[in-house]
């Protein structure tokens, strides 16, 4: 169990090195999870974010991509999350509203079975003579049912 907890915490320091600032605490206060929890959530979500690098986000290729529909519950929940996501990359100047890199900042538990996930994302600036990059920071919940963590889009 040590070991475990070694590794959630390496896994923590790695995910919120460089934190633009702490994750909103939920409005009932955080809660305290096992290590096992904390670890279970924290390779999902990073797996799902590191399917979003590189991705373009106004073409039917990422949007029929069956391995990014893996993490919602419902395809109603995808649709949603990936619209709004689609949306605020386009708002935030994102060149071809494609994320460049994607960086777990920080997350905390609302309880064992709910989590809120602060995102930062990073892309080329898409307007003109801007030669610099565009980041935006999101903030994302995540709920554990049947075993397993779902994004659960516009729950915040």
């Amino acid at each position: 169990m040590r070991r475990l907890a070694a590794l959630a915490a390496t896994l923590l320091a790695i995910g919120c090195s460089g934190m633009a600032g702490p994750v909103p605490a939920p409005p009932g206060g955080s809660a305290v999870v096992g290590a096992d929890t904390s670890l279970s959530f924290y390779v999902q979500a990073q797996a799902f974010y590191a399917r979003l690098v590189q991705r373009r986000f106004n073409t039917l290729e990422t949007f029929k991509d069956p391995l990014l529909r893996e993490s919602f519950q419902t395809e109603n929940r995808f649709f949603d999350y990936y619209a709004d996501l689609a949306e605020t990359l386009r708002e935030a100047h994102f060149e071809r509203a494609r994320p460049i890199e994607i960086e777990i900042e920080g997350f905390v538990f609302e309880s064992p079975d709910a989590a809120r996930v602060q995102v930062r994302f990073v892309g080329e600036d898409n307007r003109p003579l801007r030669p610099n990059k565009v980041s935006l920071v999101r903030l994302d919940r995540w709920e554990r049912a049947d075993q397993r963590w779902w994004m659960t889009p516009g729950k915040l």
